[in-house]
């Protein structure tokens, strides 16, 4: 979850290849006490991919009666969050007043802007049984003009998230635009993330963006003859008409968009400025950030 402090310098392999390929992102698994985290976005070799700033693949996993998500209030600068579950569910509160249980399929929009706090944990309707939970957390930097935008919380039922087929592969359009269909997700810069099913021996021709790449949640591919394994990122260069095959029934995500300048990032903060995440750092030592709303007792301390 995004209150993780691991440094993902220590925990990424990355592979310098050829071709389409810039570089592919191999993440090592982190586990939590029986909840695993891959970590991917970002790394050394690679802070961003278009506006994409963070990318965490969280389980699966199944968790027992009385166990399970409990992220406690923390703080958020700079980005807006973008939540995706295949699996599972959250419960989203905010300093806005926001109460959103997240389910597979929808999108979870909240723009942090100038600062937002917020929590993940479970209803108790969830918790109370044996459970699962399976999907990704992503971050998007915002761009510098709208860093400071007051905070916003978006959320997109599965329903409303268009889908298409292109050569017998189911696509989602979560973001963006792609294959002749448009998300009704709210963006702040040209942004693309989809998803795809892909059955072995299948391919995909990838939409165009001035950058993207590709992460494969389960399954393998193979691009170019190389071979992209389950639980990596593939980050690619702007070369045109580039196609995909899976080689074991996979299951795919994109993102991508325009290049953005650089962005520092320490723990839940993100800017253009260095100061910026200081004063930051100062307001949730102070107190000054707002409280969630119905979770206004615990948080997270800022980590030292």
């Amino acid at each position: 979850m995004s209150n993780l402090t691991y440094q993902c310098e220590l925990e990424c392999d990355t592979l310098q290849t050829g071709g389409a390929i810039e570089l592919i992102v191999e993440p090592r698994e982190k586990d939590l006490g029986g909840f695993s985290v891959r970590r991917v976005l970002p790394t050394r070799q690679r802070k961003m991919v278009g506006p994409w700033i963070f990318f965490d693949h969280m389980g699966p996993a199944q968790f027992a009666a009385g166990d399970g998500i409990n992220v406690r209030p923390h703080p958020h600068i700079g980005i807006a969050t973008v939540t995706y579950l295949f699996d599972g569910e959250i419960l989203h509160r905010d300093s806005l007043g926001s109460y959103q249980p997240i389910r597979p399929g929808d999108i979870n929009l909240m723009v942090a802007g100038q600062g937002i706090t917020h929590s993940e944990r479970e209803r108790p309707e969830i918790s109370s049984a044996v459970h699962n939970l399976h999907g990704l957390q992503l971050w998007l930097a915002l761009p510098e003009a709208q860093e400071e935008i007051e905070p916003a919380f978006y959320h997109y039922p599965a329903a409303d998230i268009p889908t298409v087929e292109i050569a017998g592969v189911p696509i989602r359009v979560m973001m963006g635009s792609a294959y002749g269909v448009s998300s009704p997700v709210k963006l702040f810069a040209d942004t693309l993330y989809l998803e795809a099913d892909l059955k072995t021996g299948q391919h995909l021709q990838l939409p165009s963006a001035e950058e993207r790449a590709i992460y494969v949640v389960s399954g393998g591919l193979r691009i170019q003859g190389t071979q992209i394994p389950e639980h990596a990122m593939a980050c690619f260069t702007a070369q045109p008409d580039l196609s995909v095959e899976a080689t074991a029934d996979t299951r795919l995500a994109l993102i991508g968009g325009e290049s953005f300048s650089k962005r520092y990032i320490e723990w839940n903060f993100v800017s253009s400025r260095k100061e910026r995440i200081e004063q930051a750092k100062e307001d949730w030592r102070g107190g000054r950030f707002p409280k969630v709303v119905g979770d206004e007792v615990e948080y997270i301390p800022l980590p030292e």
